[in-house]
């Protein structure tokens, strides 16, 4: 299945550096979670009023059966936002499929007294 990924940036040009690293990154994910619908990446640069400086806002949207994980990330490099993003999707990824698993153990646990 081929991976759908989204890249856009507001307020800002991407380039083929900043699009080879969203995908080289992102791969990382898609080959983690296989449940995967699309996944949504935006780079946003905001100027900050008063101090006159860029931040770089990374943010990411996970679709998948059931659930969206929305997730973002901010810093003065967006090279390093990307990085922060990527590693927040995967703790998010994971952390879903832990809960996931406790869930069903849970449901095992309270069904076998009822059974006796």
């Amino acid at each position: 299945m081929k991976n759908n990924l989204i890249l856009s940036g507001l307020h800002l040009s991407l380039t083929d550096a900043h699009k080879e690293v969203v995908s080289t990154k992102m791969d990382k994910i898609f080959k983690h979670e296989e449940k995967i619908i699309r996944a949504r990446i935006e780079l946003e640069r905001s100027s900050k009023s008063s101090s006159h400086e860029n931040e770089f806002v990374a943010k990411g949207h996970l679709e998948l059966k059931g659930t969206t994980i929305t997730i973002s990330s901010a810093s003065d490099n967006i090279f390093k936002s990307i990085d922060d993003l990527v590693e927040k999707l995967d703790r998010g990824l994971r952390r879903r499929s832990r809960l996931k698993k406790v869930k069903r153990k849970q449901s095992c646990l309270q069904e076998l007294p009822n059974a006796a």
